[in-house]
């Protein structure tokens, strides 16, 4: 059976929410602009403010002026105020084509009105940019160049933690309590000097890290476990790092170390998994494995989780969570050159989480790291 070719695609969006027009133009635009395939080439359409910087700087191979496609429309349309959805179409029609696909984030308002005017839109069944996936060289040099600022940012939280004094289970740094909001300032403004945005960094501590999206807020406590997890975005070329490292300042329990030890060892079999052709429900169900045979247990209860309940990772490029995934709801076989982040973890109130975070490039055999910064931990 032979599959039928889906539509050229098509996009409404601004890059600073949209990882795909990113990719398809590589230029940054932040308002939403038209974007689409015409003839086998690559059309923008962008307003004058735009113009000039999108025709020197971006991969498209035909930029043409918003306000011309706006006037036609007002012409034609005069009783109604014109818009994208009046600009694509007119698009549409001067190059005779009358299909698309769009990605499912396609504003509804514009497919609706699309819809009215003839055009026939299908929604991609899944990843618009099947290609994303695969990373090329320079795609992989700019992951490796975002956790490098990941471990910079660890670098500048483990300084203060490292130089702070533990008085009762407060931690005081030249006279002061620290903080998450203080870590997390650290850390995001040795990753701006460096060249990057770090937005949402997590610095969360003691039962607050129990939430593994809780950013953290308030004093950090001596002897409390410390999830520092830090995606920041490269500002010159749009890719991310994901990295998170687990910290304690003082003196950690038996049960601590247990914890983080076995995080550690489900880090290390999930990625000596990590192959092309390799399902990525395997990978998740090795770090089931070692919890199980170290004794953690994974709980679903009305008042929350604890355990393992998270899968282990996530591709990461353009977007910070894109294809493919290592999770234990989705059979997805790893493809050689995607890349995955390998984050294990276990949370328990009452003693703290771990989790332990880095991004490999996915190979016939042994998988390449793309992220390095030590997991020294107890900072005694």
């Amino acid at each position: 059976m032979v599959r039928k070719k889906s539509p050229p695609p098509l996009l409404y969006a601004g890059t600073d929410t949209s990882a795909d027009a990113l990719y398809f133009g590589r230029v940054e635009v932040p308002d939403a602009f038209v974007a689409c395939e015409l003839r086998g080439k690559k059309h923008a359409v962008v307003s004058a403010l735009e113009f000039g910087r999108v025709q020197r700087t971006s991969d498209f191979d035909v930029v043409l002026p918003l306000e011309r496609y706006l006037k036609h429309a007002r012409e034609l349309w005069p009783q109604r105020k014109p818009g994208a959805a009046e600009v694509i179409f007119l698009l549409a029609k001067e190059f005779g084509q009358t299909r698309f696909t769009v990605p499912e984030d396609f504003p509804a308002g514009v497919y609706d009105k699309l819809f009215e005017l003839g055009l026939d839109l299908e929604v991609a069944d899944g990843a618009l940019f099947p290609a994303r996936e695969i990373k090329t060289p320079a795609e992989i040099t700019a992951l490796r160049q975002g956790n490098r600022l990941s471990a910079l940012g660890f670098a500048a939280a483990e300084k203060i933690l490292r130089a702070s004094k533990v008085s009762g289970r407060q931690l005081l740094h030249r006279g002061q309590v620290v903080t998450s909001e203080r870590l997390k300032f650290a850390i995001e403004v040795a990753i701006l000097e460096a060249g990057g945005v770090s937005a949402h960094t997590i610095v969360a501590g003691g039962d607050q890290a129990c939430d593994p999206h809780e950013r953290g807020s308030g004093p950090l406590r001596a002897h409390e476990l410390i999830i520092v997890d830090i995606f920041p975005r490269v500002t010159a070329t749009g890719y991310h790092g994901d990295m998170t490292r687990t910290f304690l300042r003082g003196r950690a329990s038996d049960a601590q170390r247990a914890l983080v030890a076995a995080v550690r060892a489900a880090q290390l079999a999930a990625i000596k998994l990590i192959r092309a052709g390799v399902n990525g429900r395997s990978v998740h169900a090795k770090c089931v494995e070692v919890f199980t045979a170290r004794g953690f247990e994974t709980k679903h209860t009305p008042q929350g989780s604890v355990g393992f309940f998270h899968g282990t990772g996530h591709g990461l490029g353009l977007a910070v969570h894109e294809p493919p995934r290592l999770s234990p709801t989705i059979d997805y076989l790893l493809k050689k050159n995607s890349v995955v982040t390998v984050e294990p973890g276990l949370y328990y109130p009452g003693l703290g989480g771990c989790r332990i975070e880095d991004v490999v490039q996915v190979t016939a055999g042994k998988p390449k790291m793309l992220s390095s910064y030590h997991y020294k931990w107890e900072l005694s």
